[in-house]
């Protein structure tokens, strides 16, 4: 049997690798050292495979294909845009795996939009490049997707049963592997409009202390309206983080850190999970 070992709570802003010399640096600092930390507890927990949860921004997908959820099972690389100054590379994915959690969601009402084939973007690959190093740690990636980024948006209690299917779909693989989930994003920022660069500590501060107290509920129950009034429509992605919940079974989570970046025009907070898992 798997054994999910280990969960987060991570940014994905692309201003970590994009723009890491900014003039608040300390904060910067912490952030990318925070980003380090969940690496190295992915060695010490022996993870085998990393399944990174994030969403799209217009860069895969688009008007003409908005999936709700979607896995990939086949060939990755990324990032997908070269701005974020990482030069593109593949990494393997644990194809079987991303495979039974696929059909395991099938056969337990969750229809999955599939990738044979992806090349992320930012939503996933920058926790990927500094938080998973495919490339120096050997270990494999099974990126999932969801509609956290543009509307129609994924219903936050639906987002955490994903988490809680994607959880019990682990534990029903056969194989003796260590597998750990990332759920990326937010968590203040507001993207494309006047107010970019705006960062709300107050509202990150609440976010993050459901998170740490394992409060999914009252995630759940934040209505998009007051989302999007006091935290931006970059703070839908805490759907990425009631995936990484729900998958977990979360009690609570250790805070790492936390930072508030109008440089990087977002509020950073990253946070282990503690699970029934």
């Amino acid at each position: 049997m798997a054994n999910l070992v280990a969960g987060f709570c991570t940014p994905h802003d692309p201003l970590m690798s994009a723009s890491p010399q900014i003039n608040q640096q300390d904060s910067a600092d912490a952030i990318l050292a925070g980003m380090e930390s969940v690496h190295q507890s992915l060695i010490a927990a022996k993870v085998d495979t990393v399944i990174v949860v994030g969403d799209d921004h217009y860069t895969m997908f688009g008007p003409h294909c908005l999936p709700q959820y979607l896995i990939g099972i086949g060939d990755l690389d990324g990032p997908e845009e070269p701005w974020l100054q990482i030069d593109r590379y593949p990494f393997l994915n644990n194809t079987p795996l991303a495979e039974h959690i696929m059909n395991y969601g099938f056969d337990n009402g969750f229809d999955w939009a599939v990738a044979k084939s992806l090349t992320v973007d930012h939503g996933t690959m920058l926790p990927i490049h500094l938080s998973v190093k495919p490339q120096q740690s050997g270990m494999k990636v099974i990126p999932v997707y969801t509609a956290a980024g543009v509307t129609p948006l994924l219903r936050t209690r639906r987002a955490y049963q994903l988490g809680e299917m994607i959880g019990a779909a682990v534990k029903a693989w056969d194989k003796d592997e260590n597998v750990a989930i990332l759920g990326t994003g937010g968590i203040s920022h507001w993207v494309g409009s006047k107010e970019m660069g705006r960062v709300n500590p107050e509202f990150d501060q609440m976010i993050l202390k459901h998170v740490t107290e394992g409060n999914a509920e009252a995630l759940i129950n934040l209505s998009d309206e007051y989302v999007l009034e006091h935290g931006g429509n970059g703070a839908f992605e805490i759907r990425n983080w009631l995936v990484a919940m729900g998958a977990m079974q979360a009690t609570g989570a250790e805070l790492i850190c936390y930072e508030p970046i109008p440089e990087w025009v977002t509020g950073c907070g990253i946070a282990e999970l503690r699970g029934a898992a």
